[in-house]
């Protein structure tokens, strides 16, 4: 699936806006590592936003992961294991109520805006089965403004983090790596995209879409990765989306 002709700095009209943009739901994890088959939720945050932004409804879970938290981890979210083993609800708990809550607003046809969202999605997953939750196997639809802002402006230079993506879009981040915090920004750049781009009409067109920009994004960084030898050439990167 070929990506969409870049449009930067064209702004559509309030009545070219996709309907989805009205109410969107937020998600993001804070973690103990980022290999998501291996490592274990800490804190979790879902909410919903408005077509300005504003939050509407959220809630936010603190798990103890059952498993100790690395120092790195610590130092990007600020949860350390002691405080997860005082604090935080039991993991298993906390997997079923955030897959259940994800699930109810999917099922609502609100779509769920997740920055890299094959990372979030995948990791609960993973957490699901270990704990013989029902997993959200293919979640939709989905928005992942990382992927989305890849796509449509393919080309400009610098790094794809939520904090600098979000500032390219002048939304506000306050404290990022917080869940919280990340979910909204990156709900709020989501809205900025539709607004800056002319998005699919539907979440459900834009989810397809997003799938075959991801498995096109992980191909070309694989052939980077390979030319500048940080992969061998036998190997590449999984574009499964929102799932790998």
């Amino acid at each position: 699936m070929s990506a969409p002709r870049p449009t930067v700095g064209a702004m559509t009209t309030d009545r070219a806006l996709p309907a989805w943009i009205d109410r969107v739901g937020v998600f993001d994890l804070e973690t103990t590592g980022v290999d998501v088959a291996g490592d274990r939720v800490v804190t979790a945050y879902i909410g919903v936003l408005d077509r300005e932004g504003r939050e509407l409804a959220s809630r936010s879970w603190l798990a103890d992961p059952g498993v100790p938290i690395p120092e790195g981890a610590s130092a990007i979210h600020g949860i350390t294991t002691d405080h997860a083993r005082r604090h935080g609800a039991p993991a298993a708990v906390v997997v079923a109520e955030v897959t259940r809550a994800l699930r109810a607003l999917l099922g609502q046809g609100v779509p769920i805006v997740a920055y890299n969202a094959s990372y979030d999605f995948s990791l609960l997953a993973h957490e699901a089965r270990r704990y013989a939750v029902e997993p959200l196997d293919a979640p939709s639809p989905v928005i992942d403004p990382l992927v989305i802002d890849k796509a449509y402006d393919r080309y400009r230079p610098g790094k794809r983090t939520l904090e600098v993506v979000a500032a390219h879009y002048e939304v506000v981040l306050d404290a990022a790596h917080e869940a919280s915090a990340d979910a909204i920004a990156a709900g709020r750049v989501a809205q900025a995209l539709a607004r800056r781009f002319t998005l699919p009409d539907s979440a459900a067109e834009l989810h397809t879409r997003q799938i075959g920009w991801a498995r096109a994004q992980a191909e070309s960084l694989t052939e980077y990765f390979i030319r500048i030898g940080r992969l061998e050439p036998e190997q590449t990167l999984d574009g499964a989306w929102p799932v790998r």
